[in-house]
């Protein structure tokens, strides 16, 4: 039976561990921390799952990914997605566009004028059309990543090494892999799945792979992402809100802001905020501070008096969490010589969890296909 070595317990390699593990595959996932720990980009409860892309490729994918996570939640009996809802709205995020996908993959979805719209959320101020879709929801990544890691293990075909930071994967003369970490100590298997999100830029060198692969892939750029939970402001005793809050998109001009209810990671009070790809670059998650700006701060706050009259526009708890993007914000799914990658997300992975370890497993025995979007190209494993 084929042995392989998972860099990374986030989401996507936690995924990668249930696909394979469930094919009767053998696997041992190394994580340099914990898994879904605070210093990566899978912690927390509070990620976006929605349909809404201008892209119709993402929106399929959503459906699939959508029909894994059904699955999952049978298999582990736990609810992994909070059904809310979404809005997106904004003169540039081109609701017409995405309401035309919607109508073209058969997602359901309701275009309302500002008043309406407004009548319905008077959470929120609209200036433009509002794309509402009733299925999209809220991720809690956190346990998805320990329910995913959980069905892996309790088939027998996985462990789980944590504290486990690899400082080189090189091959063996005789085939296969060799995993060494930064204590010494050695793995070996016959396939390696790279999951490290914004720790890949830092190890891309010492993967051992091909040097046409390695000059093919797009340049990775890691944000060290800002968030803010504002309170509520028709708060229970609970500081649980008495409205429904859908998540939302709002893209107006070269304002990008996002919104979802910020579930348990603060309480359940209030709503988490954030701009998409507003905080600083940094080389790789190595060089994380996670010190928050006070201009995002004053940014956020003049965004929630401007537009989000249903929250009280003072945070009353700030997180960071880290983007690893690509130019075109594409994903990156590629195999070459037995060695998987699977990154870069940038800033939407969360909602193809399930969908993105079948991708990897497909990738790691030679079944199934990958989007060629996503993929570096044969020619660069020369």
């Amino acid at each position: 039976m084929t042995h392989h070595i998972i860099v990374g317990a986030g989401l996507a390699g936690a995924a990668a561990a249930y696909s394979l593990t469930a094919r009767g595959e053998d696997v041992t996932v190394v994580e340099r921390h914990t898994p879904a720990n605070d210093r990566g980009s899978s912690h927390g409860s509070a990620r976006i799952f929605r349909y809404a892309y201008p892209d119709q490729l993402y929106t399929e994918l959503v459906v699939r990914s959508r029909e894994l996570w059904d699955q999952l939640e049978a298999v582990s009996g736990t609810e992994l997605i909070t059904r809310t809802g979404a809005i997106d709205h904004g003169d540039a995020r081109h609701t017409s566009l995405l309401a035309e996908i919607f109508e073209t993959v058969g997602v359901d979805h309701e275009v309302l004028d500002p008043a309406r719209a407004a009548e319905r959320w008077p959470q929120f101020t609209f200036d433009t059309e509002v794309l509402w879709h009733p299925d999209a929801g809220v991720i809690d990544a956190e346990t998805t990543v320990t329910t995913l890691l959980d069905l892996a293990v309790a088939t027998g075909r996985a462990r789980i090494l944590t504290d486990w930071t690899v400082t080189e994967v090189t091959r063996r003369s005789a085939g296969g892999f060799r995993a060494a970490s930064a204590t010494g100590e050695v793995i070996e298997g016959d396939r390696v799945i790279v999951a490290a999100g914004g720790w890949l830029p830092a190890l891309l060198g010492d993967l051992g792979l091909p040097e046409g692969f390695l000059n093919a892939l797009p340049q990775f750029e890691v944000r060290q992402e800002q968030a803010f939970h504002m309170p509520y402001r028709d708060a229970d005793a609970d500081g649980r809100a008495a409205t429904v809050w859908p998540t939302f998109i709002h893209k107006s001009g070269e304002m990008f802001t996002y919104g979802l209810p910020g579930g348990r990671d603060a309480g359940f009070a209030g709503q988490k905020l954030a701009q998409f790809n507003g905080g600083r670059v940094i080389g790789s998650a190595l060089d994380q501070d996670g010190q928050i700006t006070e201009e995002m701060r004053t940014r956020m706050i003049d965004y929630a008096q401007c537009f989000l009259p249903g929250v009280v526009p003072e945070p009353y708890a700030e997180t960071t969490c880290l983007f690893t993007n690509t130019p075109n914000e594409d994903f990156v799914i590629d195999e070459v010589d037995g060695l998987v990658v699977v990154s870069a997300c940038s800033g939407h992975g969360a909602k193809f969890a399930p969908l993105l370890g079948e991708f990897a497993a497909d990738l790691a025995i030679g079944a199934g296909r990958v989007p060629e979007r996503f993929r570096v190209g044969a020619s660069a494993s020369s």
